[in-house]
């Protein structure tokens, strides 16, 4: 009996040892595993971005989904123009005298492919739609729309990624606190966004640590 005791007792220390050895090394571990898997969305919103901005540029709006992005990113062209001032003497009907008249030229002086302005000779903007990591292969949800802001009609989109389903395999309850994160070096709320549907905006909301890294 005092054998199945002291057996039950060293169990139960060996247990309490691992869930206060967990206790420690849970927060650091997820701290890691958020991180890296934060950084790899992040890039990848950031090449949506800039498409995004691209085809904006040449459209006049944003796409409204990545089978238009992807096929802009491989056949667009931007424009390079030349501005310039010019003047030269016109006939005023008003004071019946020639006066300079000052104007500015555009000038077209050729075309850049955008999927070399932007990628290079890399093929990533292909898959830039892909969540890295995720367990059924979701995408990044995107989404575009035209909202009036002071009278002006402006084009607006929004490329997210819920945290849930980048942290599906770890502990809940780091889950739910990461959810419920406010701080000025974390990416707060329960998404990793950029742009908004709301505001004329195409920022993202996590800090620069991820600028950084990038770099």
């Amino acid at each position: 009996m005092k054998t199945i005791i002291q057996l039950v007792l060293w169990i139960a220390c060996i247990g309490f040892g691992f869930l206060i050895y967990k206790s420690v090394t849970g927060p650091i571990e997820f701290k890691k595993v958020k991180q890296e898997r934060f950084a790899k969305v992040v890039a990848n919103l950031k090449d949506i971005r800039n498409a995004q901005e691209a085809y904006k540029s040449v459209n006049g709006q944003y796409a409204n989904d990545f089978n238009q992005l992807i096929s802009f990113v491989e056949t667009g062209k931007y424009v390079i123009t030349q501005q310039r001032d010019s003047s030269y003497m016109a006939f005023d009907e008003v004071y019946k005298i020639d006066q300079l008249q000052e104007v500015k030229i555009i000038d077209t002086l050729g075309f850049v492919s955008v999927k070399d302005s932007l990628f290079k000779n890399d093929d990533r903007y292909k898959t830039m739609m892909n969540i890295p990591g995720a367990p059924g292969g979701e995408k990044i949800e995107m989404k575009s729309a035209i909202i009036e802001k002071s009278g002006y009609k402006a084009p607006v989109f929004e490329a997210k990624v819920m945290k849930n389903l980048l942290l599906a395999d770890q502990p809940r309850d780091l889950v739910i606190k990461e959810n419920n994160e406010k701080s000025v070096e974390q990416i707060n709320g329960n998404a990793i966004i950029v742009g908004s549907l709301e505001e004329v905006s195409t920022s993202g909301n996590w800090p620069p640590v991820y600028d950084r890294k990038d770099e």
